[in-house]
């Protein structure tokens, strides 16, 4: 760490240094002008960590570029020091973070805060090598792209592989086949990219398909191309080490978690981004960026190919296939055909005609029948001779019984109670909140302020019977256990997420997301409570539960049976049973541009105290073509209530309760989204300046607006 004193000479080869300082106000959202002490000339290198003084205190900041003259009148400070002379920010980040930041109404602070991880001494002195020896670079000579694979199953796959050798920026809105081969198939685009000397990021949700990419990225391009994996499970020190690596060229194709959209690898020639519609893409901090927005600016802006998608389709990637900016990349029907499993909706015509229960089960008898076959081995035989010859194909066939995947909307026991009398949700008598019950005896407590209700009596009848309203994971997981006794039941979910389950006949309880990986695939699988996941107060209610149902059928056996307990005549529901998550979405997208709501348009939601929230829109200086929705109260539990009224409960306080936040909609065209974002910039700006009270929270493209 090298310092400069005040009264030290100035560096006589471009004396100025604009910095980017570490600070996340946005009227301070600007690069600064500092001198470089002559003893810092060697280790000021654009793109290194400063130290500077401003407002009489130390920052960090990043050293951008050095310039001859300063446009500032008045006196310039000095660099306080070098952190480190490791440029850590490359242009093509620091730009990415640029437009990222403005895209998205926030600040290159706070986007290089989610870019660049925190360093770490020991690991930055060390001499530069790559991760795994094993996995060094071999000379550009040697690489040799390796076979298409399973990418011949998609007519326009070696195609695609074939723009991805030529350095082509291709890009694909991809419905991926189901099964297995998706990673296999990413490894396949990442390898034949870094054989033509490009490199590579892939970001996908969770830890569980990073390990499975990784996997797949060791079988099929070692030794001729070295990747690394960046996740946060792996420490500061690993992490930034992984990182320096990549920084320094030392590795071609990046895999990770949402982070990894920033690694800054040399010479980018594919990002790929799994299963876009995933809520973890999205950014949690500001400026709330996601992952499919940032991959996508990030190839359009270094002419990059594109591999986006999973096995549904969201709306934003059929946007971006209306707009030529992607091309479609789907299975030929043929493969299809013989990958996909048997989708059935209960209750049906037919089942109604056998079981006259069915409509009110829970657990309907087709429901039950097909995991009995399945796990007895049945369910081949069960099977048409078409769907026999199908399977007999396929290559996830050696067995014919095997686990039975059952997904449950929802996580715990009895995630919502009602009145076993009139049948009024149960709620809490101090908050207001739904009750709910954490196991067979345990008390029922509220799901808001965890008060319990030992004594809780209904306020409509006097009762104090219970009955289930919304059945959780847990529960489900009792219920089947006595059912099939003898049977092994696992559960996956919350803290306990397997990430494979053996071949073995079993029961595997799963709630969306957490779904294991069965060895050979699953022999069956039961889609529980879909109203649960279709009754959602939320836009994205159909295209989330579509994409999660695929996510799970996409483990069954090729044929193999799927019942969702949901309504057959339902457009996510036939898009399942057709497997068409095309067609849906281009209806879903078709929908929302006549209502008027994304991603046809651009949306900004503002958020904070009412007195906040008024003042900032009043003052906000919108465009003219700009539309306020609102403003809505919004009560702490975090949910809006429909027509701005407060959740009146059965005799609590929850209907007194004032609204602690309020929040405003502000719509516009996308092609006036940039314009919508400087406005709402430029207002935080004149706030941050004028210290104004109240915390105001601006968030463009919202994963939800409802």
């Amino acid at each position: 760490m090298v310092k400069g004193p005040k009264d030290q000479a100035i560096s006589e080869r471009l004396p100025v240094a604009r910095v980017a300082v570490d600070i996340s106000l946005a009227h301070l959202d600007r690069p600064f002008d500092y001198l470089v002490p002559a003893s810092l000339d060697e280790t000021a290198v654009p793109g290194c960590r400063v130290r500077v003084r401003f407002a009489g205190q130390l920052v960090d900041g990043y050293l951008l570029e050095r310039i001859e003259t300063s446009e500032h009148q008045g006196k310039l400070a000095r660099l306080e020091r070098v952190t480190s002379p490791e440029p850590v920010l490359t242009p093509e980040i620091f730009d990415l973070a640029r437009t990222v930041a403005d895209r998205y109404a926030g600040t290159l602070a706070d986007v290089l805060r989610l870019a660049i991880p925190p360093r770490h001494a020991t690991a930055e002195r060390e001499a530069p090598r790559a991760p795994d020896e094993s996995s060094r670079e071999p000379e550009a000579s040697g690489k040799i792209p390796p076979d298409p694979g399973s990418w011949t199953r998609y007519p326009a796959g070696t195609a695609f592989l074939a723009g991805l050798a030529q350095g082509r920026p291709v890009r694909a809105a991809w419905s991926a086949l189901p099964g297995p081969e998706w990673p296999a198939e990413i490894a396949i685009a990442a390898a034949t990219t870094a054989a033509a000397g490009r490199g590579v990021v892939i970001v996908v949700p969770d830890a569980r398909d990073l390990d499975r990419v990784d996997a797949a990225l060791t079988e099929v391009t070692q030794p001729a191309v070295g990747h690394v994996c960046l996740t946060a499970d792996l420490g500061p020190a690993e992490r930034y080490r992984r990182w320096l690596a990549v920084r320094r060229g030392l590795v071609q194709v990046v895999a990770g978690t949402r982070a990894a959209m920033f690694a800054p690898v040399a010479a980018l020639g594919l990002v790929v981004l799994w299963d876009d519609g995933d809520d973890l893409h999205a950014e949690p901090r500001a400026p709330y960026p996601n992952a499919r927005e940032v991959l996508a600016l990030r190839a359009h802006r270094t002419g990059a190919a594109a591999l986006i998608g999973g096995f549904a389709r969201t709306a934003e990637l059929t946007q971006l296939v209306a707009g030529g900016w992607a091309r479609p990349l789907a299975g030929s029907p043929d493969s299809l055909r013989q990958a996909a499993p048997r989708v059935r909706a209960a209750p049906d015509e037919a089942e109604l005609a056998r079981d006259a229960a069915a409509m009110t089960a829970r657990l309907p008898s087709l429901a039950l029948r097909t995991a009995r076959q399945a796990l007895s081995g049945g369910a081949r035989q069960a099977l048409s001779d078409g769907a026999r010859q199908a399977l007999s194909g396929g290559a996830r066939t050696g067995l014919t019984d095997g686990p039975v995947l059952v997904q449950v909307p929802r996580r715990g026991y009895l995630a919502a109670i009602a009145c076993g009398r009139c049948r009024a949700q149960a709620r809490c008598a101090i908050c207001g909140g739904p009750l709910e019950i954490g196991g067979s005896h345990a008390t029922p407590g509220c799901r808001w302020c965890g008060a319990l209700a030992a004594d809780w009596t209904c306020a409509r009848c006097g009762s104090n019977q219970l009955r289930a309203l919304v059945t959780g994971a847990a529960r489900t997981a009792e219920e089947l256990g006595r059912a099939f006794p003898g049977v092994p039941v696992r559960a996956s979910g919350g803290q306990h997420v397997l990430a494979a389950v053996p071949a073995e006949p079993a029961l595997v309880i799963a709630t969306p997301g957490a779904e294991p990986v069965a060895q050979g695939g699953y022999a069956a699988a039961l889609l529980l409570d879909g109203w649960a996941l279709l009754g959602r107060p939320s836009l994205r209610a159909a295209e989330e539960a579509l994409r999660r149902w695929m996510n799970a059928a996409a483990l069954v056996r090729p044929a193999g049976p799927v019942v969702v307990l949901a309504e057959a005549t339902l457009p996510a529901v036939q898009a399942l049973i057709r497997w068409d998550p095309v067609t849906f979405s281009e209806r879903e997208l078709a929908e929302r541009t006549e209502l008027g709501f994304p991603p046809a348009v651009r949306m900004a939601s503002v958020t904070g105290t009412p007195e906040a929230v008024a003042d900032f829109v009043g003052a906000a200086g919108l465009p003219a073509q700009a539309e306020v929705l609102g403003p809505v109260p919004q009560w702490g539990d975090g949910g809006v209530r429909g027509g701005g009224q407060p959740p009146r409960e059965q005799g609590g306080a929850g209907g007194d309760r004032p609204p602690e936040e309020s929040r405003v909609l502000i719509r516009i065209g996308r092609g006036d989204g940039l314009a919508l974002a400087r406005a709402l910039h430029a207002a935080q700006a004149t706030r941050s300046a004028r210290k104004s009270g109240g915390v105001v929270r601006v968030q463009l493209d919202p994963a939800e607006v409802a």
